[in-house]
């Protein structure tokens, strides 16, 4: 895995800005007050924490909040050399104002007075791109993600909805690049199977793939993770830590959530094996699933989805703690990890 073909800096195209800490990016969720609020001046604590600490990769999406997201990000980055960093955003879902929209809409709390609908048209997806960077304040996305297009989402439909973003979403995109409007294009999701529909007949630029390459779930790992670096499709990883179940100690008494539910007993179980690892070598949980994450050759970015400016330090501190490599070799042979895993200082 050292081949410099297959580093994250080979990957096509070249989309971090070259910053200490540009390996973690800021996931906008939580600025859209995600299942919480967060007040103003903690949305810019946050954003301005991360900034001075070498993040130079932010993402948001109209979803999130209802453009509460998009709003304060671009509050927070315009003042800085817009060289300097980069700023993706989604399509998919339009907002439209609505006086008695409620407050508390799929699971943001404290939302902007907007309803969502699904348009993926190709005058949709120009109205949507066009619409973010009003709201952003900007001129121009280095990446348009077109989001959540995968069974779980749509049930039924979800065949029409693929045939749509080959058909149409996919080419208008196409064009707002041509355009100047945007730089790179590609799909954000949370399943890896969406992903390999959509390879078979177009191409990526990009890709921000949640929750499906973690230290829990390599469904990814065999088909996928293969295709993006032979393709050169950089891979920015969100939801490393599977909805919270191990962004903190795992105690099989509390709630405990996976893939934005309830965890299954399996996952628990699985997710209290590889504790009870890390506790034999004096690590913690997070720092290996952050660690593992960043160790993939695809990987170009892990997204955090972190509430406050302490948890974006907190997840420095993780990315820097040190692993020793026989965790990484006791995970494979009690099971918790296919042999084939990348790991941290050096391949499977």
């Amino acid at each position: 895995m050292s081949d410099p073909e297959h580093s994250p800096a080979a990957m096509k195209p070249a989309f971090l800005p070259c910053t200490d800490g540009a390996r973690l990016g800021l996931g906008g969720a939580p600025l859209g007050n995600l299942f919480q609020p967060l007040s103003d001046a903690q949305a810019r604590s946050l954003i301005d924490t991360a900034w001075a600490d070498g993040c130079r990769t932010f993402d948001t999406a109209p979803h999130y909040g209802h453009g509460l997201s998009e709003r304060r990000l671009g509050d927070a980055l315009r003042p800085h050399l817009r060289s300097s960093w980069r700023l993706s955003s989604k399509v998919g879902r339009l907002l439209t104002p609505q006086n008695d929209a409620s407050r508390e809409q799929h699971g943001y709390v404290d939302t902007l007075p907007f309803v969502q609908h699904w348009d993926l048209s190709a005058a949709g997806v120009r109205r949507s791109v066009e619409d973010s960077l009003q709201r952003l304040g900007l001129a121009r996305l280095d990446a348009v993600y077109i989001h959540d297009i995968d069974a779980a989402t749509h049930g039924a439909n979800a065949a029409t909805v693929l045939r749509q973003v080959l058909q149409e979403t996919l080419p208008e995109l196409a064009r707002l690049k041509a355009q100047g409007l945007l730089s790179h294009i590609g799909l954000g999701v949370n399943d890896h199977q969406v992903v390999e529909q959509v390879l078979r007949h177009a191409d990526l630029d990009v890709l921000m793939l949640a929750g499906r390459y973690t230290l829990l779930d390599q469904a990814a790992l065999p088909t996928l993770m293969p295709q993006l670096i032979a393709r050169r499709v950089a891979l920015a990883l969100g939801g490393v830590f599977n909805s919270g179940i191990l962004a903190s100690r795992v105690m099989a008494d509390r709630p405990l959530s996976f893939n934005y539910a309830p965890a299954a007993q399996a996952w628990v179980d699985k997710a209290l094996g590889i504790q009870a690892v890390c506790d034999q070598h004096g690590v913690s949980l997070r720092a290996a699933a952050l660690q593992f994450a960043l160790a993939h050759p695809a990987t170009q970015v892990v997204m955090l989805g972190v509430r406050s400016a302490q948890e974006w330090l907190d997840a420095r501190q993780a990315e820097r703690e040190t692993l020793p490599a026989a965790l990484w070799q006791q995970l494979r042979h009690e099971g918790w990890l296919p042999k084939d895993a990348p790991t941290p200082g050096g391949a499977a």
